[in-house]
């Protein structure tokens, strides 16, 4: 079983920044892609940024440029940092990780539980 775990959200005035984390923990399993999507209240799940194994990145054009997503493999580790934050990025961003059980070779996708980010003006 695969678990991810958040942290780094919190208050922050609008031009700060903040770095979330999300580490995944279990065994049997390797991950391909991680990322972090985000829900504003009374609006639908977004992709944020995501990046691969290999280190391949895709960002939403709302945070591009503004926004770095980095992973560390060996610590089945994501990080999101985030600059030059604006209101509109208030939302509870989650973790996700896609990739196989090695045991089985089955998909595997998981989310984290999320954690509140409040830009103020």
């Amino acid at each position: 079983q695969v678990q991810l775990v958040e942290s780094g959200g919190g208050l922050v005035q609008a031009g700060g920044s903040l770095r979330l984390s999300c580490a995944a923990s279990g065994s049997r399993f390797r991950l391909n892609v991680m990322g972090w999507y985000r829900q504003a209240p009374g609006k639908q799940r977004e992709l944020v940024a995501v990046i691969t194994s290999g280190g391949s990145t895709n960002y939403a054009d709302s945070v591009a440029g503004r926004f770095t997503i980095s992973r560390d493999n060996a610590k089945n580790t994501v990080y999101l940092q985030m600059n030059s934050l604006k209101p509109e990025d208030t939302a509870v961003y989650y973790c996700n990780a896609r990739g196989v059980v090695t045991t089985s070779y089955s998909n595997l996708e998981v989310w984290g539980r999320g954690t509140l980010v409040t830009v103020s003006s």
